[in-house]
């Protein structure tokens, strides 16, 4: 490890000391389902279904929930798997891909485009690096996603009271903005347990609500007008498939793993395995359910936000609107400190007095948001940025790190039965969700540049 990313190391562990050991399971699972489980994520499973069709769209979300759920025990056993702790997820990549790929790859073929990924983005020194970049844009695309979600929710409870007030999505998104500098002077994760832990009641509430109402809509349609038959050329159809596996792929991204461990108390592995689970137990009950019921009510024509598509009765899809911001609150600040550490860092090598002195948080937060707020106001297209961000960010994250990291660890069971299973299951894993990150890039891309026709910049969607 450079002496760079030892200094990096040294001022994470210190500035989490407080915070550091002192969660319980509970707040773990607190974190993680609101890092994973937010409206912004689960609304666009319906229309990530009705792009993929049945068969293909219930196979895509229940390996990617059952990936990601592996994944990030994977990445929980990693905790001090060479007796240090990594605090971060670019720190906790430097520590394992410091020597050649070779190490990982004894006596095996695998595809060369896997190799060649693998090496190049995740090797040694570039394992730091590429993890940050990874974390970033994870971080970054998931905050303009879902500040683009935050303010069409505001915007419905507005027009709901006010039908002819002339308040834009914009304003909403400024004013989200605004809310979220206020709570980004909170110092860490640990200190948000109990805004995550109204946001995972949030999570439930949206999820029950939105689920009923959809439910109640999808009777109340004649259900012969509804067609569950792909859409457009058989170009359109491609792109729209590609699309929708970002679109999964964002659904399950959880950026922040070791962040969230560093605020667990020992044993620190067990109880991320329970918080883990707990959270993937609420998600599979909301997931699952809304994504089937919304495809269900709505077929082909379901909208990428399923809230847009509902119509009655008023007063529960307000409801949903307001739990939907709730949780979004929670979430963005979750997503926003790698961005706030990185900077923290970076000073804290300078060794600036600023730092100490309460003037710098205020001055790169006030920056940052400002940064989201303007690219999510001027391009306020949902879907797509959930697509990119999921395709681009979370998809190595989530998917393809941590099956790679472990196998490179040697953390292989003794039993060999097994431990060669868990190779050819990381393997495959790793092997597929690098396909899926290549396509789905190219479905998002796509759109971006068909919506960027279609619509002016700063257009009130």
């Amino acid at each position: 490890m450079s002496e760079k990313h030892e200094e990096d190391q040294e001022f994470d562990v210190g500035s989490e000391d407080e915070a550091a050991g002192k969660g319980t399971w509970k707040h773990a699972a607190f974190h993680v389902a609101t890092t994973i489980a937010t409206p912004a994520a689960y609304a666009p499973l319906p229309f990530a279904l009705a792009s993929l069709g049945w068969p293909l769209g219930v196979s895509s979300l229940v390996t990617a929930t059952l990936a990601t759920w592996y994944s990030s025990l994977l990445i929980a056993s990693l905790w001090r798997w060479n007796g240090k702790k990594h605090v971060t997820y670019r720190l906790l990549a430097d520590s394992i891909f410091g020597q050649f790929l070779c190490i990982i790859l004894p006596n095996h073929c695998y595809a060369i485009c896997l190799t060649i990924f693998i090496f190049l983005v995740l090797e040694g020194f570039w394992g730091y690096w590429s993890i940050a970049f990874f974390q970033q844009v994870a971080s970054i695309g998931n905050n303009i996603a879902i500040q683009i979600a935050a303010g069409s929710s505001l915007k419905a409870v507005y027009k709901h009271y006010h039908k002819h007030g002339t308040l834009t999505l914009q304003h909403f998104i400024i004013f989200f903005g605004a809310f979220e500098l206020f709570l980004s002077q909170l110092p860490d994760i640990h200190s948000l347990r109990w805004v995550n832990g109204l946001c995972t009641l949030s999570t439930i509430g949206f999820a029950c609500t939105t689920i009923g109402v959809t439910i109640y809509n999808g009777k109340k349609i004649d259900r012969e007008s509804i067609s569950y038959s792909l859409q457009g050329s058989s170009s359109a159809k491609r792109f729209a498939a590609f699309n929708a596996l970002g679109v999964i792929a964002f659904s399950f991204g959880d950026a922040m793993l070791p962040e969230i461990q560093n605020t667990v108390r020992e044993p620190s592995v067990k109880n991320m395995y329970k918080g883990v689970s707990a959270a993937y137990s609420v998600i599979v009950l909301t997931y699952w359910q809304l994504a089937f019921t919304g495809y269900w009510a709505f077929g082909s024509q379901v909208q990428p936000y399923i809230v847009a598509s509902l119509t009655v009765p008023k007063w529960t899809i307000i409801m949903a609107n307001i739990f939907a911001v709730i949780q979004i609150s929670g979430c963005y600040q979750i997503y926003c400190r790698p961005t706030y550490a990185y900077f923290e860092e970076r000073l804290a090598s300078n060794r600036t007095s600023m730092l100490k002195n309460g003037l710098i948080r205020p001055i790169f937060t006030s920056i940052y948001i400002v940064v989201i707020t303007l690219v999510a106001s001027a391009m306020p297209f949902f879907v797509d940025f959930v697509s990119i961000c999921g395709a681009i960010g979370f998809t190595p994250l989530d998917f393809i790190f941590p099956v790679l990291a472990f196998l490179k660890a040697g953390k292989m069971p003794k039993n060999r039965a097994v431990g060669i299973s868990m190779r050819i299951l990381n393997v495959g894993i790793a092997a597929w969700f690098s396909i899926v990150a290549v396509v789905g890039c190219i479905g998002a891309i796509r759109f971006v540049v068909e919506d960027v026709k279609t619509y002016k910049f700063f257009h009130d969607m």
